[in-house]
């Protein structure tokens, strides 16, 4: 069993307050992994093949989210990762649209 604080090397707080578990996270390649401590080393590693949201890493990580965040708010400020934010939700369609494909599709 490792304390929560252990991974963060004793810190509590992300130093970015826009991270949250929908964040995606996006490694970047060129950027050395020497020098990162253990826990940000193994991050970026799970991170390089693509694009991960937050719950992922700390999911697949079996680190809680929190930790996750606080790991992740580094990367981000030593710019070893990207954050995006998640994809918004797609808006309401519009009836009125939705009624003439419908009325289209039935004279098909």
């Amino acid at each position: 069993m490792v304390r929560p604080y252990t991974p963060t090397g004793g810190r509590a707080v992300p130093t970015r307050r826009t991270l949250d578990v929908a964040t995606l996270l996006i490694a970047d390649p060129n950027k050395p992994l020497a020098g990162l401590d253990a826990h940000s080393h193994r991050l970026m590693q799970h991170c390089l093949p693509g694009v991960l949201s937050l719950a992922e890493v700390s999911a697949d990580l079996q680190l809680p989210a929190a930790v996750t965040k606080v790991l992740v708010a580094s990367l981000v400020d030593s710019g070893h990762l990207i954050r995006r934010r998640p994809v918004p939700a797609a808006q309401r369609a519009d009836p009125v649209l939705l009624e003439r494909v419908i009325h289209a599709l039935r004279k098909l």
